[in-house]
C-alpha cells in the first residue's frame, strides 16, 4: 500500500472492517513505518492503529501472516497490543492503540527504563511460541543474494568481514537451539512505556530466536553503552554472567552486519524519501567496530564459558 493513499481511499478500506464500518473516525499518520504506513484511527469510543503494508516487503522477506500470528501471541503473553482484525487482502493489520510514551534512545538513560525493558523482553520470551523461527545468519545470506542479484549498492569492503561473521556463527552454534519468541527489531520506537510497564510493538521480523540476539540488537540499535548492555543482560538474567554478556554482544554484531543489507536493499528498492544508505552505514560501522575491536577474540572464547 502506498503511503500516498489519501484519507478517502483509506476510509473505503476501513469501511470493510466490521469494527470500523459506517463509523465516524479521525485519521492521523504516525511516525515511523519504513515498510508500512501506520494510521491512528480515533472513533467515539475507541482508538486503533492500522498497520497498512505494501509491496516493498517482498524483497525483505516480511511474512505478514507470520506478523499477524506472532502479534496475537505477543498479546497473549501480555506485552503486545490487542489484535482487532487482520485483512491480508487489504494489506491491513488492525490493533488497539497503546496510550503510552514511545521511547527514544535517550530514554534508556533514565533510571529504571532498562530494567522495565528487560522485564518486557522476559515476558515476551516466556510467552507462546511464535509461528516461525528467525535466523539472522540465514537472513543475511538471503539479503546479500538479493542485493547482488538486483545490483544494489553495498559497502565496498562488506565481504572482507565474512570470516569474522562465520566465526561468530561457529562460536554461537553449540547453544543455537535455545530459542524463545523474539521481536528481533526493538528500536526505541517499538517500546511503549505505560507507567511501570513497557509494551513491545511491531512484529514484522519476529520469530523464535536466541534471546541474546534480542538483547544485543537492543544494545546496538539504541546506541547503549557497554555498561548499559551489561545492566540489560544482568536485569534479564537476574545475575551478571560473562557467558550471556559475550553472547549478547556478539549477537549485537550479527544484527548490525545483517541489518546493513536491509538498508542497502531499501536504498536500492524503496520509493520512500528516507536516507536508507545512511541508516545502513550506521549499522555497518557498528559491526566493523566490533570486528576490528580488541575484544573480539576474547568474546568468541567467553561465549562458551561455563560461569
Amino acid at each position: 500500500m502506498s503511503a500516498s493513499l489519501n484519507d478517502s481511499h483509506l476510509n473505503e478500506l476501513f469501511d470493510q472492517l466490521p469494527v470500523l464500518a459506517g463509523r465516524e473516525r479521525r485519521l492521523e499518520d504516525l511516525d515511523g513505518g519504513l515498510t508500512n504506513r501506520n494510521v491512528k484511527i480515533t472513533t467515539s469510543d475507541a482508538v486503533y492503529v492500522a498497520r497498512c503494508s505494501g509491496s516493498s516487503s517482498s524483497l525483505l522477506a516480511i511474512d505478514r501472516d507470520n506478523e499477524h500470528y506472532n502479534s496475537r501471541a505477543a498479546e497473549r503473553a501480555g506485552v503486545g497490543a490487542p489484535v482487532i482484525d487482520y485483512r491480508p487482502d487489504l494489506g491491513i493489520l488492525l490493533i488497539g492503540y497503546l496510550d503510552g510514551i514511545t521511547l527514544s534512545k535517550d530514554d534508556f538513560s533514565r533510571p529504571g527504563v532498562i530494567a522495565k525493558a528487560a522485564h518486557a523482553c522476559r515476558t515476551l520470551h516466556g510467552g507462546p511460541r511464535f509461528r516461525d523461527d528467525f535466523d539472522m545468519f540465514a537472513l543475511q545470506s538471503s539479503y546479500l543474494k538479493i542485493a547482488r542479484q538486483n545490483g544494489f549498492r553495498i559497502p565496498d569492503d562488506y565481504s572482507d568481514f565474512a570470516d569474522q561473521f562465520e566465526s561468530i556463527r561457529r562460536a554461537l552454534e553449540p547453544d543455537s537451539q535455545r530459542t524463545v519468541p523474539c521481536n528481533n527489531d526493538l528500536l526505541a520506537a517499538n517500546f511503549v512505556e505505560d507507567g511501570d510497564k513497557i509494551w513491545l510493538i511491531d512484529y514484522e521480523y519476529s520469530g523464535n530466536n536466541d534471546p541474546c540476539f534480542e538483547l544485543g540488537n537492543i544494545w546496538r540499535d539504541n546506541r547503549l553503552t557497554l555498561e548499559q548492555l551489561e545492566e540489560l543482560v544482568t536485569e534479564y538474567y537476574g545475575r551478571p554472567t560473562r557467558h550471556e554478556l559475550a553472547r549478547a554482544r556478539l549477537q549485537g554484531t550479527v544484527s548490525q552486519y545483517g541489518w546493513t543489507l536491509w538498508g542497502c536493499i531499501q536504498n536500492g528498492g524503496s520509493a520512500l524519501d528516507f536516507d536508507f544508505w545512511e541508516w545502513g552505514m550506521e549499522r555497518y560501522e557498528n559491526a566493523v567496530e566490533e570486528f576490528r575491536g580488541p575484544d573480539f577474540g576474547g568474546l568468541l572464547d567467553d561465549v562458551n564459558a561455563s560461569d
